[in-house]
């Protein structure tokens, strides 16, 4: 039977379809990534949005500038 959810094929939902250039550089875009580190991601990775996702979220992490510490205390002149 056609309509048995358990004989459907998988979502395409969850894949980024990668032979597509649109989506490549969509997701590139999206996590403010080169198209080549999009596109190296994802023939490390695979074709799972999920795991693409965590995967850009962290390269883009490792890529960020330590952030400055800043001390404490007022930044008024001491008066």
């Amino acid at each position: 039977m056609a309509d048995d959810p358990g004989k459907r094929a998988p979502s395409a939902r969850n894949r980024a379809a990668t032979d597509r250039g649109y989506e490549l550089r969509y997701f590139a875009r999206k996590h403010g990534l080169t198209t080549a580190e999009a596109n190296d991601l994802i023939r490390r990775i695979g074709n799972d949005r999920a795991r693409l996702n965590e995967a850009a979220v962290r390269l883009k992490r490792s890529q960020a500038p330590p952030r400055a510490r800043h001390e404490g205390g007022s930044s008024a002149s001491g008066q």
